[in-house]
């Protein structure tokens, strides 16, 4: 449990520079006064750039003008979750 915890860390942290990404990935308490839409997943990632990208491309699709990261696994072929906001 540490670990995901550790590593859902990381991928949101690692990705604050990426704010021209399809939908802007976001912290929990930089939502302001957007109200959280669902959830989308993807799978299939190389890395963790590739990962936040799908998750915030899935976002825009869903009409989300942010993000949050909620979980991040695999070695090879990653997976992961973000809340969308809207």
């Amino acid at each position: 449990m540490k670990k995901l915890l550790y590593f859902s860390a990381v991928v949101t942290l690692a990705a604050l520079p990426f704010a021209t990404m399809a939908a802007q990935e976001m912290s929990d308490a930089n939502t302001g006064q957007l109200r959280p839409a669902g959830t989308v997943s993807v799978s299939g990632a190389a890395n963790l750039d590739d990962l936040q990208t799908k998750l915030g491309e899935k976002a825009k699709e869903e009409g989300a003008k942010g993000f949050v990261v909620n979980s991040a696994s695999g070695e090879n072929r990653m997976f992961g979750t973000a809340t969308i906001y809207k």
